[in-house]
């Protein structure tokens, strides 16, 4: 499949990095479950640590394989970051709806990870490739789940602890976001520099 100069193969979906990332993703059913019997199951927080623990590793473990068997490939680039922001979207909205969480983090997160997909989307467009994610984009999404772990720890409030960690999540998904901006217009002008250069020669 090509979009705007993107080759994406789905063959890639085959490869070792790429059926991690998937698992990862596919993770959002018993997610979805848990989370729809919240009231009913017996332990149900510890059952949501268990597959946050299992979706950090895989997080791992994906980009780990893909650097060490030279298999990083387009459509790579989409599920491990697509798979991030399904399963952070999916924890928070029910986190928030079941007042666990503030509201003005719920905002934060969601409105940061809505622009940022869409915005991945227009420079796709633009420059024919994905913009992969960065260190400052991996940390903001671990530290949303560690406020997402010390929530369901049921850490107090008011706790210094839990305020350091609120502000510091807050703090990375802003950064990464300016930071996201930056990169994509660098991108974009890179690009346009090399399409002139092709012109002219």
């Amino acid at each position: 499949m090509k979009i705007n100069n993107m080759k994406i193969k789905f063959k890639e979906i085959l490869l070792l990095p790429n059926l991690i990332s998937s698992f990862r993703l596919l993770l959002f059913v018993p997610f979805l479950f848990l989370f729809n019997n919240y009231s009913t199951i017996e332990n149900v927080r510890t059952f949501i640590l268990i597959l946050i623990f299992i979706a950090f590793v895989s997080d791992l473990l994906d980009g780990f394989v893909a650097r060490k068997t030279n298999t990083i490939s387009e459509l790579g680039k989409i599920i491990d970051p697509l798979a991030d922001k399904i399963l952070v979207a999916l924890i928070v909205i029910n986190l928030y709806l079941l007042n666990e969480i503030p509201a003005f983090f719920f905002w934060i997160v969601l409105i940061r990870d809505l622009l940022i997909f869409i915005g991945g989307i227009v420079i796709s467009q633009k420059i024919g490739k994905v913009l992969p994610s960065n260190l400052l984009g991996k940390l903001t999404v671990f530290s949303i789940g560690l406020f997402i772990i010390i929530t369901l720890f049921q850490i107090n409030h008011s706790e210094l602890f839990y305020k350091l960690i609120l502000i510091l999540s807050c703090s990375f998904c802003a950064a990464s976001f300016v930071g996201y901006i930056i990169r994509a217009i660098e991108m974009i002008k890179w690009n346009s520099n090399e399409n002139i250069t092709k012109i002219n020669n």
